[in-house]
């Protein structure tokens, strides 16, 4: 195989990933699943008793699953114009979720040490928290942009 002819393919395959897609009727999709997990953490935290770590747990990962379908949902209209605001807003998500993921845990530190004197120990955030605030972000920011242009 060609050096270009690689370049090519590996160009093409790229874009192909940049540019995947979910039909539109998946942002709806996502919002009934990220609806139903919210609603369904109040119900695990208010109505039912016992330990139900597990389902806590799952209903993490669905509330995620249904944020990540809003956020790779194709557009209605969905031109150039969109793309872009859709690449802005996942560089906006990602910078601010590096920013969130470094300073968040100096700061939660700062707080519980300050309300109690004993304090708690230092830790990084969790995996669910930074991802969920990566797909707010990208979300609340690509639906702005859209609304400013």
């Amino acid at each position: 195989m060609e050096k270009s002819s690689f370049i090519e393919c590996e160009r093409k395959g790229l874009e192909r990933l940049i540019n995947f897609r979910l039909p539109h009727y998946f942002y709806k999709i996502g919002m009934l699943i990220a609806g139903l997990a919210i609603v369904m953490m109040f119900v695990r935290a208010f109505a039912m008793e016992g330990d139900q770590e597990v389902l806590k747990e799952v209903f993490k990962k669905v509330l995620l699953i249904g944020m990540l379908f809003m956020s790779i949902a194709r557009d209605k209209v969905e031109d150039e114009m969109v793309v872009k605001l859709r690449m802005q807003s996942y560089t906006y998500a990602f910078v601010a979720g590096v920013i969130y993921a470094l300073v968040m845990p100096f700061v939660e530190y700062g707080v519980s040490n300050a309300m109690k004197p004993e304090g708690e120990e230092f830790h990084d955030i969790g995996d669910f928290q930074l991802l969920l605030f990566i797909l707010m972000v990208q979300l609340l920011c690509f639906h702005t942009l859209k609304r400013m242009r």
